[in-house]
């Protein structure tokens, strides 16, 4: 295993670590601006009304998106074993 391949399989891992967790922290960035403005507005300061939306907007996207998630994550995992499995050639 040289150092290019261990910095192909950590750019590889890093992408996919963005591809999956890329869908959640959008829904969560988009709710969170728009309690902030609907605070603003109110002038509501409940703690709650901040993390209670964003988690099940999280909820909400991992299992819309779980299924392609877990088959990215598989074929991943397949290539790095079949990696290992030849030895880095």
């Amino acid at each position: 295993m040289t150092e290019g391949d261990a910095l192909g399989i950590v750019q590889q891992a890093i992408w996919l670590t963005i591809i999956l967790a890329g869908p959640v922290i959008a829904s969560a960035m988009i709710i969170g601006v728009g309690v902030a403005f609907f605070q603003a507005l109110t002038q509501v300061q409940e703690m709650t009304l901040t993390f209670v939306p964003k988690i099940i907007a999280g909820f909400l996207i991992i299992l819309m998106t779980g299924s392609y998630s877990g088959s990215l994550l598989k074929v991943f995992t397949e290539q790095l074993y079949i990696r290992i499995a030849t030895g880095f050639r």
